[in-house]
């Protein structure tokens, strides 16, 4: 084995796929196909009934008109269902294709020259209130002192501070 597949860390375990265990083994495969089971019977049940009311060579297992009638029902229901995601779905495409062409497409959405400004005040910002970039991104554990905290729009105030803020623009 080398090194690396020693190192790593099994973060789960299952005794289904281990070694062993032969009675759980058998115990949930039985229980998997009785689950398989409850759910085959009864769709297979249902579309042969429902095609057997039409097609007088198909086993008939039930032909009550009731049953029929709701299957066409639900049939129906789901049919409109589907038409209004699918009007939905197609209409929200739209829209936000036409938002995208109109907004985001843009070149530039903002000014990249104060964008390299704004983004070496927030560093130099971070740095006075929080200790260096190499410190942050390495720390394991730090708790932020209650006088640390940012005031809800001080990010802002420090732009309009440096004459940073596309907003205004």
């Amino acid at each position: 084995m080398s090194k690396q597949s020693n190192n790593r860390q099994q973060l789960y375990s299952d005794d289904y796929f281990e070694k062993g265990h032969w009675g759980l083994k058998i115990w949930q495969t039985l229980v998997g196909l009785f689950g398989w089971v409850c759910v085959i019977v009864p769709i297979v049940t249902t579309v042969l009934s429902f095609w057997a009311a039409y097609h007088p060579h198909v086993l008939h297992l039930w032909s009550y008109n009731e049953g029929i009638f709701e299957i066409k029902f639900i049939g129906i229901i789901l049919l409109f269902s589907f038409a209004v995601v699918s009007l939905f779905a197609v209409g929200m495409t739209i829209i936000q294709n036409r938002k995208r062409d109109r907004v985001v497409e843009q070149w530039p959405t903002f000014n990249p020259i104060n964008q390299r400004k704004r983004e070496d005040q927030l560093e130099k910002f971070m740095d006075d209130r929080f200790g260096n970039r190499e410190f942050r991104e390495h720390v394991r554990h730090y708790q932020v002192k209650p006088e640390q905290n940012l005031d809800t729009d001080q990010i802002h105030q420090l732009y309009e501070q440096h004459d940073l803020n596309d907003l205004d623009e």
